[in-house]
């Protein structure tokens, strides 16, 4: 077993442009990001001759992504290297160091020291066949290199994970400890995918994949009655990821693409809900899904019966079928009477789902593999407070978008008592018997849902579903480590089978 990759170090010609005003290559920032968290040392060097407007820009990217910054100059590398030695403090383990091709010369005498040199050459790999080092022609291809790197020197005994989303959800993650390169306590080292280098060479490093399919949507058609898997339309990229994966069995999915399709669908889920009652016991609370009524028009003359054979009474909340993925499926409206469904403003086809009163207080429920983890949340208020608000705006339908803020009743607020209350009546047994039933039926190992106790009955009330959701109000030292767990053993059950 060889000495793992413990820091990183790159030449500041790599980051910014030889420029009168100097500034950040593109890809620069966008690398500092996957390096900022990845539990690995990361420093910048420099030489003493670098003008000074150069070396104020690269103190501040320093200090922006908490990296370190260090003189190196090409004649003296070794004595620099005694200096990030000491300063990383018997860092235990190699430091990979990128440099430009002109100073391949000047710092391979490093890799005689134990460093290995990483050279930044746009001919591509060929260019370095007979040096001994390696070679890259993008900065994007650097988090490959660290990773096969510590793969070589730990071997079978850590499983790469490939990651790919959006960079803000990344950056959420990452930011928690969840995606360090520096393997895991359990093993698990985690690489970002990117759609700007060729998807094989990733994937040849990578033994199992987390994604956010539904950052990567391009559009979802839930008109017709055609399988869920033909009415999306996925990125390029994400298209050639499942190809991928469905070619290459050692290649797969925490949780594949075709297992997320109903998350995607509100009217899929709700029929899953149904099930449900197999769960219950008489004499004893519920837990349920609401009552709901799929409409393909707003103007339909029969909707008032169609809605009281749905048992679904005004206030009623409407929302797209489409729960994700695409820009308005959080375009929803709570209506009070059957003349507000008039040409409303919701995009069809929809779901109008019964609304619980609740105390508006909600229950952020967070799986993660067999782990079940909740948070409290102020949420809307009550059917009669709102009716009053919507009473005093000459009664008209509630619009809102669900990511960005819910309705609310000028001056009522939540006491401290509901809310007291409704934490007092939340059933851990009962919601965790129905997370550990979603997990099978869904096939799912990282999701959420969020649940609501209508107040009268008791009953616990799933209204919403979704996947590999941010768990963020659970502390990190619990949900990080639950997460990694959860990654671990299903790639471990995955092996076995």
């Amino acid at each position: 077993m060889g000495s793992l990759v413990k820091g990183v170090m790159i030449h500041e010609s790599l980051l910014i442009h030889d420029y009168a005003t100097p500034s950040f290559h593109s890809s620069a920032h966008s690398l500092a990001r996957k390096l900022r968290h990845s539990n690995l040392h990361i420093g910048i060097s420099f030489s003493p001759s670098l003008p000074h407007n150069k070396v104020s820009v690269l103190k501040k990217m320093a200090t922006e992504y908490s990296f370190d910054c260090f003189l190196l100059d090409d004649e003296s590398c070794v004595d620099g290297f005694n200096e990030i030695t000491l300063s990383w403090g018997g860092i235990g383990g190699k430091i990979l160091f990128l440099v430009p091709s002109d100073k391949k010369v000047a710092f391979g005498q490093l890799s005689n020291l134990g460093w290995i040199i990483v050279v930044f050459d746009v001919e591509g790999a060929g260019a370095c066949e007979s040096s001994g080092v390696v070679c890259i022609s993008k900065l994007e291809e650097l988090p490959m290199i660290i990773c096969a790197s510590i793969r070589k020197a730990i071997g079978d005994g850590v499983v790469t994970v490939g990651y790919i989303m959006k960079p803000s959800r990344e950056e959420d993650f990452a930011k928690r400890g969840a995606f360090p390169m520096n393997p895991s306590p359990n093993g698990l080292m985690f690489l970002p995918l990117t759609f700007e280098l060729p998807l094989q060479s990733q994937l040849q490093l990578v033994d199992i994949v987390l994604h956010k399919a539904t950052d990567e949507i391009i559009s979802v058609d839930l008109s017709g009655s055609s399988e869920s898997s033909n009415r999306i339309t996925f990125s390029a990229g994400m298209q050639e990821l499942q190809r991928y994966m469905e070619q290459d069995s050692d290649c797969f999915a925490i949780d594949p693409l075709d297992k997320i399709y109903p998350v995607l669908d509100r009217l899929k889920i709700q029929q899953i809900l149904l099930g449900l009652d197999a769960l219950n016991k008489e004499s004893c609370r519920a837990i349920r899904g609401p009552h709901f009524l799929k409409v393909n028009g707003f103007n339909d003359p029969d909707l008032a019966q169609s809605l009281s054979e749905a048992k679904l009474s005004l206030p009623s909340i409407v929302k797209p079928q489409v729960a994700c993925g695409v820009a308005d499926a959080h375009s929803m409206a709570i209506t009070f009477r059957v003349e507000d469904f008039k040409d409303l403003n919701v995009p069809l086809p929809a779901i109008v789902q019964e609304y619980v009163d609740h105390s508006s207080t909600i229950f952020k429920i967070y799986v993660l593999g067999e782990q079940v983890f909740y948070a409290v949340k102020k949420s809307i208020p009550n059917a009669d407070v709102l009716t009053k608000s919507s009473e005093r705006n000459e009664v008209r339908p509630l619009l809102f978008d669900s990511l960005k803020s819910l309705p609310t009743s000028t001056g009522h607020s939540t006491g401290a008592d509901s809310i007291k209350t409704n934490v007092n009546s939340f059933d851990l047994e009962l919601v965790t018997g129905a997370a550990n039933w979603l997990a099978r039926k869904l096939d799912l190992t990282i999701f959420g849902f969020d649940v609501v106790i209508q107040e009268g009955t008791g009953d616990h009330v799933i209204v919403d579903v979704n996947y590999l959701p941010s768990f963020k109000e659970v502390p990190d030292d619990i949900a990080v480590p639950a997460f990694w767990n959860a990654i671990r053993h299903k790639f471990e059950s995955r092996k076995r089978r």
